[in-house]
């Protein structure tokens, strides 16, 4: 097994740095007046594109993205799974454009037909009886942490270490030395200490959930069927089972977020895998761009949440912290029917997943022929390759994995060759406009950049 030349890394990041700079003179002109935007950019998670300042966006269709200095890429970034059903797809436009255009009322406060399809939709696809709409996957757990603990009486939320549930406070913590938990390294300004609001368990570790649900506190499990956000951690046989067990065992809610995972089929994890979640979270993709998110959750837990409003003990109508103004508006439900109805269909995941396994084989042969110490993993319609040997079994164990320098390398080598990776990591995402002379372009520059690093 090969070690990493750190010496010829050096020179070929050096290279690449240098072409992307010439490459993109109008985006770093247009970063270097950004004066009035914190961190020069809209969002400043906008700042993690490797090569000292991001692409700027001209235009985007499908699967194709080009950038103001006039290239066109290949995106299996597809907005970290946002645009996962690509870039405006037809009939999410054309169904944004009526009710923005034709209808109007993006926002009235007022429910609309479309958001009864969309809650039909999700129970048909992800079994779960009863939806509320949001305009994230961060607000959807947010708001649905809060009934957890209201149906239970428990205060706490169980989570895994270096799991990813959007910005939710609750969230960023990993377990600490001697059974504690502590904020994950980088959280913002935590209100508390996590140890109040949390406990943190290891994925693929029972042993360790059973531990801490013992302390008869969690209201919920909160977890994605596997990690993604840092690379693809896949649950080992029998965890997710153990996992329902517990839960049901401990008096605890599961409470599954496939935010992410949704790439494993056009139910999800939880049909394709049979998952029994008390609570259920998506957000991101199933707008097709447009920002929702939805929660459902069970008729048991709908009825414990009922026995505390209908006594006035809580208030999820008006100033329960668990709602807002632009949530469920007519036209995030307008482009959510659309998306699932016409986009996001069985016969795309099908096309999509196949994709996805043709682009891993093309990584995995790769790294076969070099002996290089990687591994790539696959989730449907996801695929992500880890800078470690064996894969990686906990979230732990893959933040271990990571390596600055070469992230760095392989993401502007690949921008360079007409290639958008994930910038938060390497995750490529396939869309129903992706064909497989993308992923055969990927397979040829994947093979020449690490051949260069390795051969």
């Amino acid at each position: 097994m090969p070690s990493t030349d750190r010496a010829r890394l050096a020179r070929l990041l050096a290279a690449e740095q240098e072409q992307y700079t010439a490459d993109h003179p109008r985006s770093r002109a247009l970063y270097e007046a950004g004066g009035n935007l914190f961190g020069r950019v809209p969002m400043t998670w906008m700042n993690k594109w490797s090569g000292g300042f991001p692409l700027y966006l001209d235009h985007a269709r499908g699967n194709r993205i080009t950038d103001v200095d006039d290239h066109t890429y290949v995106d299996f970034a597809l907005g970290d799974t946002g645009a996962m059903a690509g870039h405006s797809p037809a009939p999410t436009a054309a169904a944004v454009a009526r009710r923005m255009g034709e209808l109007g009322g993006i926002t009235t406060m007022l429910p609309s037909e479309d958001a009864q399809w969309v809650g039909e939709e999700l129970t048909r696809r992800f079994t779960m009886p009863l939806w509320s709409f949001t305009l994230s996957a961060t607000d959807a757990n947010r708001w649905a942490v809060r009934l957890a603990r209201l149906a239970t009486g428990r205060s706490k939320i169980l989570v895994f270490g270096y799991c990813y549930h959007g910005s939710v406070d609750e969230t960023f913590a990993v377990p600490g030395p001697d059974g504690t938990t502590v904020s994950r390294p980088g959280n913002v300004a935590p209100p508390v200490p996590l140890e109040m609001t949390t406990r943190a368990a290891t994925w693929n570790d029972l042993a360790s959930v059973e531990r801490e649900l013992a302390h008869g506190d969690v209201a919920a499990i909160l977890t994605e069927p596997a990690l993604t956000n840092i690379g693809i951690v896949l649950p080992e046989p029998g965890f997710l089972e153990g996992l329902r067990e517990l839960a049901t065992k401990h008096g605890a809610l599961l409470m599954i977020d496939e935010t992410h995972t949704f790439s494993a089929g056009w139910g999800g994890a939880t049909r394709a895998w049979d998952l029994q979640p008390d609570i259920f979270v998506i957000g991101k993709s199933i707008g097709g761009g447009i920002p929702c998110g939805a929660y459902g959750i069970s008729e048991e837990v709908a009825r414990a949440v009922t026995r505390h409003t209908e006594t006035g003990e809580a208030d999820i109508i008006d100033v329960g912290g668990v709602g807002g103004t632009l949530a469920g508006n007519a036209l995030s439900t307008a482009a959510m029917r659309a998306t699932l109805a016409e986009v996001l269909t069985e016969e795309a995941f099908e096309h999509m997943t196949s994709l996805a396994s043709a682009f891993t084989e093309g990584v995995q042969a790769t790294l076969d022929e070099y002996d290089v110490p990687w591994s790539v993993s696959r989730l449907g319609a996801r695929s992500e390759y880890r800078f470690a040997r064996p894969a990686p079994r906990s979230g732990e164990e893959a933040a271990a994995a990571h390596d600055d320098d070469i992230d760095a390398y392989m993401h502007l080598a690949t921008v360079n060759r007409g290639i958008l990776m994930t910038p938060f990591h390497n995750m490529a995402l396939m869309c129903p406009d992706t064909t497989r002379e993308d992923v055969d372009l990927h397979t040829r520059t994947f093979r020449e950049v690490v051949g260069a690093l390795y051969a």
